[in-house]
């Protein structure tokens, strides 16, 4: 399955909050940037929303793209919706 990972290592500032609108069961694991600076970060993922494996994927996801490892990220609203709030710690 192909990748699409952009650099997002800009962002990678503790206390940075990141919106997005992730989308389960695609068929790719992608971020896909806003086409706007307020729109949230666009996150699909190949893993069924189910017992939190999709909210790993994106962390995993989200992380590979900031550099940073995931046990550095939380997601702070939306643990069960498909709008998410994540923050760096």
């Amino acid at each position: 399955m192909a990748r699409i990972v952009p650099d997002l290592s800009a962002l990678a500032v503790p206390g940075t909050r990141i919106a997005m609108r992730v989308t389960p069961k695609a068929s790719r694991n992608a971020l896909v940037p806003a086409d706007t600076s307020d729109g949230p970060l666009r996150v699909y993922v190949t893993t069924a929303p189910e017992s939190g494996k999709a909210n790993a994927a994106v962390l995993k996801l989200l992380a590979k793209a900031l550099g940073l490892p995931k046990s550095r990220l939380s997601i702070v609203q939306g643990e069960t919706g498909r709008d998410k709030l994540v923050e760096i710690g």
